[in-house]
């Protein structure tokens, strides 16, 4: 009775984390073995101000979880300690956290992901984080918009103080 209802759980635990998967924007997995525990306290800290969830969880539950959501070839990923990162409002932010940090500490390293429901290589998450944030890509996009009318608007005040 008892193996029953640990399956029970152990299901449940998979199905949540397939939802979390499906839910999120991009999933960062990495390997923070190593990390003290003010390193992995202060990285937590930074993955709550981003809005990134941040937890370990076990490599069966995440690798079932994975297979549920249709993501394959995990297999060799979830070997060793693996801590995830669900970004569910802005794609970027869990991988620039974890490479940034990965990168101050020394000690965490990428293991892979999702990105918009696809499957993720360690590349394809440090260029993910090299990404500006949302805010600093839509003020260069207004630049880039503004920038013709601005020249246009000098080159007729230019003209006209010629003229007059």
């Amino acid at each position: 009775m008892a193996s029953k209802a640990i399956i029970e759980v152990k299901e449940a635990l998979v199905n949540e984390v397939a939802e979390k998967i499906q839910k999120a924007k991009s999933v960062v997995l990495v390997n923070h073995c190593g990390l003290t525990v003010e390193q992995d306290t202060a990285l937590r800290v930074e993955m709550r101000k981003n809005n990134v969830e941040y937890k370990v969880i076990k490599n069966k539950i995440l690798l079932r979880a994975f297979e549920k959501c249709g993501l394959t070839g995990f297999e060799k990923v979830f070997e060793g300690p693996t801590a995830v990162a669900f970004s569910y409002e802005d794609t970027v932010a869990g991988a620039k956290v974890a490479v940034e940090n990965g990168n101050k500490t020394k000690m965490l390293a990428l293991k892979g992901g999702v990105i918009e429901g696809k499957a993720a290589s360690v590349h394809d998450i440090q260029v993910l984080a090299s990404i500006p944030p949302k805010p600093v890509l839509l003020s260069q996009l207004l630049g880039l918009l503004t920038a013709p009318m601005r020249n246009l608007a000098v080159v007729i005040s230019e003209v006209a103080k010629k003229s007059a």
